[in-house]
C-alpha cells in the first residue's frame, strides 16, 4: 500500500479538497485493510477478496473508497446509513471482518496533539495525522453474513412488481399479503408526485449530429401513460413548466 501522505494526498484530489475527514478516512481504511490481510486492495489479486461497509456520507467515505478502490458499481461498496463514522472491511475469501469506529475522545483531544496550530480546522487536521491509531479508532472484530445476492458479480435474481411492473434485482423485492412488490411501491419513496414525460431531442444518441441548443421550452407528459399513486390511478396533466 502507499503511504499515508501519498493516499492523503490523491483522495483529496478525487474528494475535491483536504479535510480532516479525509485524514480519518484514509487512516481507516488502511487500517482495516491491514486487519483482514488486504495491504494492496486496489492490485488485481485482491481487489475482488474486499468488501467495504461504510456508515456514513461525509467526507471520510470518499477516502475510504479511494484507499480501497470499492465502489458501488462494482458491489464492493455497501452503504448502510446510520450516521455513525465507522467502516467495517471484509475479506471475503476468509470471512475475517473488523468495524473500524472513530473515537469522541480524539475529538477531545485534538488541543494536546495539535498545540499552537491556528483554526479550528487546521487544527483537527493535524491532530488526527499525530495520533496514534489506538487514540483516534476502536476497533470490533465482527461477523458478517454476506448474501449471494449481495456478493459482486452479474445479476443472480431479479423479480417483477406486481404493481408497477419494474424490474427488482438481487432481492431487493418486497412480499407483502402475497403480492411481489418493488419497495417504492411497499414502503413509498424518497420522491413524490412522479409523472412520465417527454423532452426535447429525447430521441438523442451520443452519435447524433445537428443538436439545436435553442431554450427547451415546455415539458410535456406522455398522453398515453397513466401513473399510479398512493390513491390508485391518477390521470397526467397536460404540461409541465419549463425549469
Amino acid at each position: 500500500m502507499e503511504t499515508f501522505h501519498k493516499l492523503l494526498a490523491t483522495s483529496a484530489k478525487a474528494h475535491g479538497h483536504l479535510c480532516p475527514g479525509q485524514a480519518v478516512g484514509v487512516r481507516m481504511a488502511m487500517l482495516g485493510c491491514r486487519l483482514i490481510g488486504l495491504e494492496e486492495p486496489t492490485e488485481h489479486h485482491q481487489i475482488k477478496k474486499l468488501l467495504v461497509y461504510v456508515e456514513m456520507d461525509r467526507c471520510a467515505a470518499d477516502a475510504i473508497a479511494h484507499v480501497t478502490g470499492v465502489k458501488l458499481g462494482r458491489r464492493s461498496l455497501k452503504f448502510t446509513d446510520y450516521g455513525i463514522m465507522a467502516a467495517t472491511f471484509v475479506n471475503v475469501e476468509t470471512g475475517s471482518a473488523f468495524r473500524v469506529l472513530s473515537t469522541e475522545e480524539a475529538r477531545d483531544l485534538v488541543p494536546l496533539y495539535a498545540p499552537g496550530v491556528g483554526g479550528k480546522t487546521g487544527q483537527q487536521f493535524e491532530a488526527y495525522r499525530r495520533m496514534p491509531d489506538s487514540v483516534l479508532f476502536r476497533v470490533q472484530q465482527v461477523r458478517v453474513p454476506v448474501k449471494d445476492c449481495d456478493l459482486p458479480g452479474p445479476t443472480r435474481y431479479k423479480a417483477i412488481c406486481s404493481r408497477c411492473g419494474q424490474v427488482v434485482r438481487d432481492r431487493r423485492e418486497v412480499l407483502v399479503n402475497g403480492e411481489v412488490l418493488c419497495k417504492p411501491c411497499a414502503h413509498g419513496a424518497y420522491f413524490k408526485e412522479a409523472k412520465e414525460i417527454t423532452w426535447p431531442e429525447m430521441n438523442w444518441t451520443p452519435d447524433s449530429t445537428g443538436v439545436s441548443h435553442e431554450p427547451h421550452g415546455k415539458l410535456h407528459l406522455l398522453h398515453q401513460v397513466e401513473v399510479k399513486d398512493k390513491r390508485g390511478m391518477v390521470p397526467p396533466h397536460a404540461e409541465i413548466p419549463p425549469h
